[in-house]
């Protein structure tokens, strides 16, 4: 990976950010919001085609709401997170007898992601987090070691190309086919070539700002295929269109516009 597209030196502060918000984030979107339960939920699991029996690495695995899920669908699931606020929160989630164990991982650290297992794992899912870490070529490095033969990676983030944190949303007035007018929206890109790291407000009011590293599609999947991955999924979801118009400009605004990428990858056998 392009030395650029990593930022070792922003792993302490983003790791304390993290911790502040984790309360504040989980007390709000805890219980899922609009974003995971029509977008990045359903492609996830389309994609991951959780099996009863599958054993799954869920990394960076916040409050563990989907870690939750895959246990319920018959998964034993290994969660991590770097943020030792999340994992408290996700431990005091997970009803008794659930199928998961939490750990407290960083996901930069090649040598610790190791401790759950060697080829232990079916699958792997690393949920809206990837432009949340600082670096990810350690990761992609590890999970090769950490899944079995025929291993399957699956990863959602905030689109790159739609998506950054130098984003802007816009509404205009044009005239529509019939002559009258319409109101159109879109979104405003003016940086994507080059990666780098912003802070920004996930969710507004939250106690910290937070970093997003953004990466071009191109520098982040061609990390994966160094790593050996094998892209053989892709999803970019995005929201229906409303019913009825109103103020404001939000991502159903834009049907056309996916918000987020999801991704399949796999670790062919020969590879390892």
């Amino acid at each position: 990976m392009d030395s650029r597209s990593e930022f070792p030196q922003l792993s302490d502060d983003n790791r304390a950010i993290w911790d502040a918000n984790a309360e504040w984030w989980d007390d709000r979107i805890g219980d899922g919001n609009d974003f995971q339960n029509l977008l990045i939920e359903p492609a996830t699991e389309r994609l991951l085609g959780i099996a009863p029996g599958d054993v799954v690495l869920d990394i960076a695995c916040g409050a563990g709401r989907f870690a939750r899920r895959m246990a319920a669908l018959g998964a034993q699931v290994v969660a991590f997170d770097g943020s030792q606020r999340f994992i408290a929160r996700a431990r005091a989630r997970t009803p008794p007898g659930m199928a998961i164990e939490y750990h407290l991982l960083d996901a930069a650290d090649a040598q610790s992601l190791l401790s759950p297992g060697a080829a232990r794992f079916d699958k792997a899912v690393c949920t809206m987090a990837l432009m949340d870490m600082p670096q990810v070529e350690p990761l992609l490095a590890a999970l090769g070691r950490l899944l079995k033969p025929g291993g399957t990676f699956v990863f959602s983030l905030t689109h790159p190309c739609f998506h950054s944190a130098l984003m802007q949303r816009f509404c205009e007035l044009g005239v529509g086919e019939d002559g009258r007018g319409e109101l159109r929206a879109g979104v405003k890109i003016r940086a994507y070539l080059t990666p780098f790291a912003h802070k920004v407000e996930g969710i507004i009011g939250q106690p910290e700002a937070q970093y997003y590293f953004h990466r071009p599609i191109h520098v982040l999947f061609n990390a994966c295929f160094r790593a050996g991955w094998v892209m053989d999924g892709l999803e970019e979801p995005a929201f229906r269109p409303p019913e009825k118009p109103r103020a404001g400009v939000r991502w159903d605004d834009m049907p056309e516009i996916p918000p987020v990428m999801v991704v399949r990858m796999i670790l062919p056998a020969r590879n390892r």
